[in-house]
C-alpha cells in the first residue's frame, strides 16, 4: 500500500470510509486523546472461520439514522479490556481493517462498542493518526463535507446490492451450536440475520407507532421476520416480545401463541388428548392425599415423576419402587411444584425418536439412546444419537402434533411402545447439534427456507458471464 510523504490536515471531525466493511462514508471524532479507534458496533457476534477467529455485527453508520444498517464482518486481532471516556470499562473486540481518509488508505486497529448514545459513530485514536495525520482542533471537515444527497447516493446502492431478507434471531446464548448454525445458514443463503438477546429487546408499545427496539435505542421494525429461539426461563417475556413483532407484521417462524401451548407440559398433554393423539398413561393432582391413587393409575412403579417446569430432561426422576415414587410425589408436593405421573416404557430400554417437522414435513429423524445407567429422561444429558428409519405411522403422529400446537419448528419426541408410538413431547426450540451430526442434513437451511416460502422469497437468479 502506497502512503503519502507528507501528513495531511483534520479537523476535529472529518469524513471517513471503511471499504472492507461496505461503509462507504461515516463521519469520525477526531480524538487525539485516545489511544486506539473505536466504531459503533450492535449485535456483535463472534464465529469461526478456516479456523480463524471472526466477528459480524451490525452499523448504523450514519448518526440519528437507523433505517440504513450496514452487516459487517472482519477478523479478529484481540479482546481487550478498554477504559471509555467516562471511565468504564468495557472488554471489546478488536478488528484491523482498510480506512481511506483524505486520499491516505491504511489498516488501523478499531476497537467495537455500542455508541448509540454519543455524538459520533466513530471515534479516530491517535494510534491511527501517528505518522499520517496533523489535528487542528479549531477546524472541522478539513477534507470535505458529505451532503444529505451525497450520504443518499452512495448508500441507495448499498440497499439496491441488498436483495436477501432481514431476519432476527431471537435467544440468550450466542454460542450455543444451533444459533450459530441457523446465523451461518442465514448468511450463506444471502439474508441479513442478526443474532438479537432476549434480554436487550424492548417493546413501545404506542397506537401510532409502536416499536421493537434493542438496547441503545436501535429499532428492529426494519426486520421481516424472527425466529424465537427462547429458553425456558424467558418462556414468558421471549414470547411477550415475539407477539409483538407479530403484532408489528412481522413473520415469527413459531408464534408466541405456539410456543406458549407447547411449552405448558400438563395443557400440552391435554391438547394432544382432546387431539385424538397417543400418549403414555399420565395423572395430575394437586393435594398429596392422592399420591397413591396417581401411582396406581399409572401402573404403578417403575414410574416417571415431571414436573411441569422441566425441559431437556431436567426435572424428570425415575421412580423404580412404590415407596420411592411416593416420597418424590411429596417432596415435589411440599415444595408446591406441579407435576406429573406418567407410566414408564419398560420396552423403550432407554431410547426415544426426535422428529424434527419444518413446515409439515419430517426433514429428518434420529435415535436417541440414554447413557449407561440411566434411563430415556437424560437421553439429552450424555446419551448418544443415531440416525433411524421411522414408520409411515410415527411420521404422521410426528407432523399431527406439530400441526397441533401450530408449530412451523418442532422436535417432536415419540417412544416405541408394545400399544404402537406414543407422542412424549413437542419442543419449540429443539436442538440442532444432535440431530445434524447424526444425518449430516443442513436442518438450518431447511429453517430459514422457510421463511423464505412464507414471504415468497425467492433466490435472485445470477448472470452467467
Amino acid at each position: 500500500m502506497d502512503f503519502s510523504d507528507e501528513k495531511i490536515i483534520v479537523g476535529s471531525a472529518e469524513w471517513v470510509a471503511l471499504h472492507e466493511l461496505k461503509i462507504p462514508a461515516i463521519k469520525v471524532r477526531v480524538d487525539s486523546g485516545a489511544k486506539t479507534s473505536s466504531l459503533h458496533a450492535f449485535n456483535i457476534q463472534p464465529f469461526t472461520r478456516a479456523s480463524e477467529k471472526w466477528v459480524s455485527f451490525d452499523v448504523h453508520p450514519i448518526q440519528k439514522n437507523r433505517k440504513i444498517n450496514i452487516r459487517c464482518e472482519a477478523p479478529v486481532v484481540d479482546r481487550r479490556i478498554i477504559k471509555s471516556s467516562n471511565g468504564e470499562r468495557e472488554k471489546r473486540y478488536v478488528i484491523r481493517t482498510l480506512m481511506e481518509i483524505g486520499g491516505q488508505q491504511f489498516f488501523p486497529e478499531i476497537t467495537l462498542t455500542n455508541r448509540d448514545s454519543m455524538g459520533f459513530r466513530m471515534l479516530l485514536g491517535r494510534e491511527a493518526m501517528a505518522g499520517r495525520m496533523l489535528v487542528d482542533p479549531s477546524e472541522e471537515l478539513c477534507l470535505g463535507d458529505r451532503s444529505d444527497d451525497d450520504i443518499r447516493s452512495l448508500y441507495r446502492v448499498m440497499e439496491k446490492e441488498h436483495s436477501g431478507l432481514r431476519i432476527g434471531l431471537l435467544a440468550s446464548n450466542p454460542d450455543l451450536y444451533s444459533n450459530q448454525r441457523i446465523l451461518e445458514a442465514g448468511e450463506q443463503r444471502g439474508h441479513t440475520i442478526s443474532f438479537l438477546n432476549i434480554q436487550h429487546c424492548y417493546m413501545k408499545m404506542d397506537p401510532e407507532s409502536p416499536e421493537a427496539l434493542y438496547r441503545g435505542g436501535s429499532s428492529l421494525n426494519h426486520l421481516d421476520a424472527v425466529i424465537p429461539r427462547i429458553r425456558p426461563s424467558m418462556t414468558f417475556y421471549g414470547c411477550a416480545l415475539t407477539r409483538h413483532f407479530e403484532g408489528l407484521g412481522k413473520f415469527a417462524l413459531n408464534s408466541a401463541e405456539a410456543i406458549t401451548q407447547s411449552r405448558d407440559k400438563l395443557y400440552s398433554m391435554q391438547l394432544m388428548l382432546k387431539e385424538g393423539l397417543d400418549i403414555p398413561t399420565s395423572g395430575f393432582a394437586n393435594s398429596p392425599v392422592d399420591t397413591a391413587d396417581l401411582i396406581d393409575m399409572v401402573g404403578g412403579a417403575p414410574l416417571i415423576v415431571k414436573l411441569l417446569q422441566g425441559t431437556q430432561g431436567r426435572g424428570v426422576v425415575l421412580a423404580e419402587t412404590t415407596k420411592a415414587a411416593d416420597s418424590v410425589i411429596n417432596a415435589f408436593k411440599s415444595l408446591k411444584a406441579n407435576l406429573l405421573v406418567q407410566e414408564f416404557v419398560r420396552e423403550a430400554q432407554g431410547k426415544d425418536l426426535r422428529c424434527f417437522v419444518i413446515d409439515g414435513r419430517v426433514v429428518a429423524s434420529i435415535e436417541r439412546t440414554a447413557a449407561a445407567g440411566e434411563f430415556r429422561a437424560n437421553i439429552h444429558q450424555g446419551g448418544t444419537a443415531s440416525i433411524v428409519k421411522i414408520t409411515a405411522e410415527e411420521k404422521r403422529l410426528a407432523i399431527k402434533a406439530a400441526k397441533v400446537f401450530d408449530l412451523k419448528v418442532a422436535g417432536v419426541d415419540i417412544i416405541r411402545s408394545k400399544k404402537g408410538p406414543l407422542l412424549l413431547e413437542v419442543n419449540s426450540s429443539p436442538g440442532l447439534e444432535g440431530i445434524e451430526t447424526a444425518t449430516g442434513k443442513d436442518i438450518a437451511s431447511l429453517m430459514i427456507k422457510a421463511i423464505e416460502k412464507k414471504l415468497g422469497w425467492t433466490q435472485p437468479e445470477t448472470s452467467v458471464g
